[in-house]
C-alpha cells in the first residue's frame, strides 16, 4: 500500500480506501462486510469511511464492530452528518443541534471515542456556515473529532468556509469528498484548484462508476444477475450509465487495461491516482476478491502514451454520460 497526507495537514491515508455506501448493513451480509474490511486492513489499507445515514446507522455498526478488534491509532475512521436521520425537524441538515447530536450517535455506534474525520456530506443552505463551521471547530476541540471535512461542495461553498475559517481562527476543513471516475470529471475544472489553494484534498467516491469502470457490463446485453444494476434495492444510481455508447467506451478501455497487464477497475483507480490533490480513492466490496484486486491499483503506472489512449476514449464517450 501507498500512503499520501490528507490534504495539506499532517494526516497519512491510503491510496485505497474502503467504503460501506450501499453495501455494509444494506446489501452486504454483516460477515462478508467484515472478511472485506479484514481484508483492506491486512492488505494496508488504513482508511475506512462511512456515514450515520447509510442505512440509518446499520453501516457504522457492522464497520464499528470489524475495527474494534485493531489499534485504534492504526487507523483513520471517517463518518459524515447531514441527510435526514428520523422524520424530526432538527434531525436533518448541518445545525450545530444535529451535528453535536449525531457526532454522539455515530461515536457510540462505532465503538470509539474519537472519529479521525467528521464531513459534512453536503452543503445546508438552511444553516448559517459560521454556525456549522463553529460546531466542527468545538467537536475538534472537544476531541471528539480531529480534522473536519465536506463532501460535494462546490469551489464557491469552499471558498466561502475558508473565508469565515481565516477570520474567525477556526480549524481548517481538510478535505472534500465528491464523485469523480473516469466518466464524471465535473471537478477538474473549479473544485480541484479551488481545493489545492485552500490546502484541500479530494477523496473520491464510485471511482468505478457504481461498477460500470469494471467492464461487467457488455453493450446490448443484460446486467448479470448478481450484479448491482441487478438490484432493485440499489441500482437507482447505475442506470444512468447503462447504454451502449457509454459501454462501447469502456470495452475500448478495458482493452487498453489488457495492454498493461491489469484489469479495468485497476486502471481507472490508477488513472484517479494520477491527480496529485486526489489524496485516497474510495471503493466498495462486496467480496473480498475485490479488494485484493482494487488495492493492486496503487502499482499501476500509467505512461504518457496509454494516457494518451484513454484520453482518445475518454473524448469519444463524453456526452453520453448522465450529469452526476
Amino acid at each position: 500500500m501507498k500512503y499520501r497526507n490528507l490534504g495539506h495537514s499532517g494526516l497519512k491515508v491510503s491510496e485505497i480506501a474502503l467504503g460501506s455506501w450501499l453495501t455494509y448493513g444494506e446489501s452486504t451480509e454483516k460477515q462478508t462486510a467484515i472478511e472485506c474490511i479484514d481484508e483492506a486492513y491486512n492488505l494496508g489499507v488504513n482508511f475506512f469511511d462511512t456515514a450515520n445515514v447509510y442505512n440509518r446507522g446499520q453501516a457504522e455498526l457492522v464497520v464499528g464492530e470489524a475495527l474494534k478488534k485493531y489499534p485504534r491509532d492504526s487507523y483513520v475512521l471517517a463518518t459524515k452528518v447531514y441527510f435526514p436521520m428520523s422524520d424530526g425537524p432538527n434531525d436533518r441538515g448541518l445545525s450545530r443541534k444535529h451535528i453535536m447530536e449525531q457526532c454522539d450517535a455515530s461515536l457510540k455506534r462505532l465503538g470509539v471515542d474519537y472519529v479521525d474525520l467528521y464531513q459534512c456530506h453536503r452543503y445546508d443552505e438552511n444553516a448559517p456556515l459560521e454556525e456549522t463551521l463553529r460546531a466542527l471547530d468545538d467537536l475538534a476541540a472537544q476531541g471528539k473529532i480531529l480534522y473536519a471535512g465536506v463532501s460535494e461542495w462546490s469551489a464557491a461553498q469552499i471558498t466561502h468556509a475558508k473565508a469565515i475559517e481565516d477570520k474567525r481562527n477556526l480549524r481548517p476543513i481538510v478535505s472534500n469528498q465528491p464523485i469523480y471516475n473516469m466518466l464524471v470529471r465535473y471537478i477538474e475544472k473549479e473544485v480541484i484548484p479551488t481545493s489545492e489553494a485552500n490546502g484541500m484534498g479530494q477523496i473520491v467516491f464510485s471511482p468505478l462508476a457504481q461498477g460500470i469502470l469494471t467492464g461487467k457490463y457488455k453493450p446490448g446485453q443484460q446486467a448479470p444477475a448478481d450484479s448491482r444494476a441487478a438490484n432493485e434495492k440499489i441500482n437507482r444510481f447505475i442506470k444512468g450509465y447503462l447504454n451502449d455508447d457509454v459501454l462501447n467506451g469502456v470495452q475500448k478501455l478495458d482493452n487498453i487495461a489488457k495492454s498493461i497487464d491489469a484489469n479495468l477497475a485497476q486502471l481507472a483507480i490508477a488513472w484517479i491516482l494520477r491527480q496529485p490533490n486526489v489524496s485516497s480513492a474510495i471503493v466498495g466490496a462486496s467480496k473480498v476478491s475485490q479488494v485484493r484486486e482494487n488495492v493492486k491499483a496503487v502499482d499501476v503506472e500509467l505512461t504518457d502514451d496509454v494516457m494518451k489512449e484513454i484520453d482518445v476514449v475518454l473524448k469519444e464517450i463524453d456526452g453520453f454520460v448522465p450529469a452526476w
